[in-house]
């Protein structure tokens, strides 16, 4: 992609002593577990220092060194802004995430962080409460979903909303992870449609070595479907759908509990062939998916899927709900049914799984539509979101 906004090869962006980047780790540190926010924060880096940008880090810093609750309290409802000290990595102001999240309850804008050091770019993995002063405060906005009641959530919606808001009153902008979230964020918050950009997010998958297979799985011979355990997932109908198909392939369902995984799960014992695996390591998910002989993601809503690109990365056929996002993301190399239609559901899981001349020619486009999701592309998209955010 070309770039005429920034030089990508410029020594202010490549000198250790001239980083203007920086990203938050709040959810760097999560057990390597490769979903959902951390995930991206990781490969958001692991693109930049592709290009040459090590980009610096915002840590918490550890917990309060306060015991009690009440203290603990009465520290983060300070109107005051908070200053960051500089390290190795970037630079830290303890307790900062947590502290964030009271500020706001109390004060309702966001908390401000002075940093030592010239201005950069702040790119925030998540919409926090938070904002580095004098900087380009930049936020991704992964989805909406919590606004709309209709979507199960665990997020609280209306927080969301005020949060968003204040982000944007305090000069922020926003970046999310396709254009169909990029249109719904608009929508749903009533912006105007030029204060977000759509710039999607990469598939980190070459570091994982593939020739193992966890849990005593054979290569190519299961169905796959990674992701929380949850309603949004639509594993009931998944799993009525894989029932009636007759099919014998194994369905394994690997991921952390979410809303309604007590009534999965039972779902889950009572069908004969379904496999749970609990949350398990990225490397893991990777081998995984790379393993499968199809990954199956059927979700009532998403704002990305990131499943879906890894496994078109992998060369691994995918089965996957025509929503707006899984379709955009899939660009026609992946096979797609009415997440609603149980018939379509059930042949589609009949024809990924017995037809080994559409899962290779799914798996030839798949590889192909991964090229735009690899490291250094995506890379070149920050690049140019940065010089315009």
């Amino acid at each position: 992609m070309q770039t005429n906004l920034i030089d990508s090869t410029s020594s202010e962006w490549m000198k250790p002593d001239g980083l203007t980047i920086c990203i938050d780790g709040r959810m760097l540190n999560d057990g390597g577990s490769g979903t959902g926010v951390g995930q991206y924060a990781r490969t958001l880096i692991a693109a930049l220092k592709v290009v040459g940008i090590r980009p610096l880090i915002l840590e918490d810093g550890g917990p309060s060194q306060h015991r009690s609750r009440p203290a603990k309290i009465l520290r983060a409802m300070r109107p005051w802004d908070r200053t960051a000290v500089a390290n190795d990595q970037g630079f830290y102001v303890r307790d900062v995430f947590r502290e964030a999240q009271v500020f706001f309850n109390v004060h309702k804008r966001p908390m401000s962080i002075v940093v030592p050091g010239r201005p950069g770019i702040m790119h925030w993995s998540y919409p926090l409460p938070l904002r580095l002063k004098g900087w380009r405060n930049l936020y991704t906005v992964h989805d909406v979903m919590p606004l709309d009641p209709a979507i199960p959530s665990p997020v609280n919606g209306p927080r969301l909303r005020a949060i968003l808001d204040a982000l944007r009153n305090a000069g922020s902008s926003f970046v999310t992870v396709s254009e169909t979230a990029r249109s719904q964020i608009v929508a749903k918050m009533g912006w105007s449609a030029d204060m977000v950009k759509a710039c999607h997010q990469a598939a980190d998958v070459a570091s994982v070595q593939l020739d193992l297979l966890p849990h005593n799985l054979a290569r190519s011979d299961y169905l796959l479907y990674v992701g929380a355990v949850e309603a949004r997932k639509n594993l009931l109908r998944l799993l009525d759908a894989y029932q009636a198909s007759g099919i014998t392939t194994p369905l394994v369902i690997s991921g952390p509990d979410g809303l309604d995984a007590a009534t999965i799960d039972a779902r889950i014992k009572m069908t004969p062939g379904a496999i749970r695996l609990g949350l398990q390591p990225r490397d893991r998910v990777i081998q995984l998916i790379s393993g499968a002989r199809a990954l199956i993601l059927i979700s009532l809503a998403e704002g990305f899927g990131l499943p879906v690109v890894e496994a078109m990365a992998l060369g691994t056929p995918v089965l996957s709900a025509d929503g707006p996002a899984l379709a955009e993301v899939g660009g026609g190399a992946t096979l797609l049914v009415d997440p609603l239609d149980k018939v379509a559901l059930q042949n589609g899981l009949i024809a990924i799984s017995n037809d080994s001349v559409l899962r290779d020619r799914l798996s030839k486009l798949g590889t192909n539509r991964a090229k735009y999701f690899a490291l250094e592309p995506y890379a070149q998209r920050l690049i140019k979101l940065y010089g315009i955010a």
